[in-house]
């Protein structure tokens, strides 16, 4: 029985353009063709101009790949939709040339991932790690924390050039809903009010700061509107976290919208690689030392456990794990303890998942309903509401 040659075909992608380079072996050498950026139509017609080119039948299968990048996964889920083997790579899994210059263009690149490539089909599966593609659904549900987070950080950015402004004038004041007001009654060491171009500048940081005020009100209303009444599954999970003492509506969500929703995690080790918290050690002849972890992995969520994991020694001090973290690190110095935490959050990580997707209690932790911390909640926000309009 004779088995049909495929097409390999590895794209570089860009804004302008795409570079494809193709072979049907590792050993071949690519033929490279370069497409306008999101030509689809323009894709079809080189990958059946290579197939001529390398003596293939018009139906034989393609296989490609191309780096996650920025352009994200609609070009994946193209390419499936043709009937193409498509694979999205991590690039910082690629192995490099380890000289201190190295040549790096389109073309050096696009072939690197050819041979990959063709070296994956052929059964090197660990020459790389493919991605991991969230459906459709998946990706949307991750937008409103991570739109909020954004607004959030440019909140403070306002803030903060505000707060420098003010400095550069030997002056300081909270930057809230009276911040107008205030700024007019600011008096420097002089006696004299604040300039009027720099008043000016302040007042547009200003307005800035108040427009995306509103917008984090409403992103904050809209997470606790779907928790209240959402019938979707991923906001079961959220609930069912939101049941532990120390975890909140922001640490909740994001586990669930980034991890515990969609990711189909087998055991703790694998949940620890995806958020980078995974030991790297180095042993090499005489040379022994610890790296410290991978990093390698969510570093939204990586944060965020490690700050759960400090409430959760605060409002969880019974718990099996908490207690384990005294035992270890509670009478080390500082650094200890900032060590301990990082081996805490990895426990309490998984600890987590097992909860939600096993009903497997934390041993010692303390359970709530989670309407008393969506309510708190609620009433945090309002406050602060009240307190932007008056």
């Amino acid at each position: 029985m004779t088995t049909t040659k495929a097409l390999y075909v590895a794209l570089e992608l860009s804004q302008d353009k795409w570079l494809l380079a193709c072979a049907t072996a590792a050993a071949e050498k690519p033929r490279f063709r370069p497409v306008p950026a999101r030509d689809l139509e323009r894709l079809d017609q080189e990958l059946a101009r290579a197939k001529e080119r390398f003596g293939l039948p018009a139906d034989a299968p393609v296989c490609t790949c191309y780096e996650a990048g920025r352009d994200g996964f609609w070009l994946h889920r193209a390419l499936t939709s043709r009937g193409i083997d498509n694979l999205v790579v991590d690039s910082s899994s690629i192995e490099v040339d380890r000289r201190k210059k190295r040549g790096k263009t389109d073309p050096v690149d696009a072939a690197k991932l050819l041979n990959l490539l063709c070296r994956y089909h052929g059964g090197e599966r660990k020459v790389w790690r493919v991605v991991q593609v969230p459906r459709v659904a998946d990706e949307e549900r991750r937008q409103l924390h991570r739109g909020l987070k954004d607004l959030q950080r440019q909140q403070t950015e306002c803030s903060n050039r505000i707060k420098g402004l003010l400095a550069s004038c030997g002056l300081e004041a909270a930057v809230d809903a009276r911040f107008a007001t205030t700024l007019a009654e600011l008096r420097d060491w002089s006696g004299q009010p604040v300039p009027a171009e720099m008043q000016r500048r302040m007042l547009q940081e200003y307005a800035v700061w108040e427009a995306l005020h509103v917008q984090v009100r409403a992103a904050c209303t809209e997470q606790e509107r779907r928790l209240r009444t959402g019938t979707e599954p991923y906001l079961e999970q959220v609930r069912r976290l939101l049941g532990l003492k120390a975890v909140g509506v922001r640490g909740a969500w994001i586990l669930v919208a980034e991890l515990f929703a969609w990711r189909g995690i087998k055991n703790g080790k694998e949940l620890g690689a995806l958020v980078g918290l995974t030991p790297v050690p180095y042993n090499s002849g005489r040379s022994e030392r610890d790296q410290g972890i991978s990093k390698a992995g969510n570093k939204q969520v990586r944060g965020l456990i490690v700050e759960l994991a400090w409430l959760w020694l605060r409002w969880q001090p019974g718990s099996a794990l908490s207690q384990w973290y005294e035992r270890r690190f509670g009478a080390g110095n500082k650094r200890a303890r900032k060590i301990g935490i990082v081996a805490l959050a990895r426990k309490l990580l998984i600890a987590l998942w097992r909860y939600v997707d096993h009903g497997e209690v934390p041993a010692g932790a303390v359970e709530k309903d989670w309407r008393l911390t969506v309510d708190s909640t609620a009433r945090r926000h309002a406050t602060q509401a009240r307190a932007a309009v008056a």
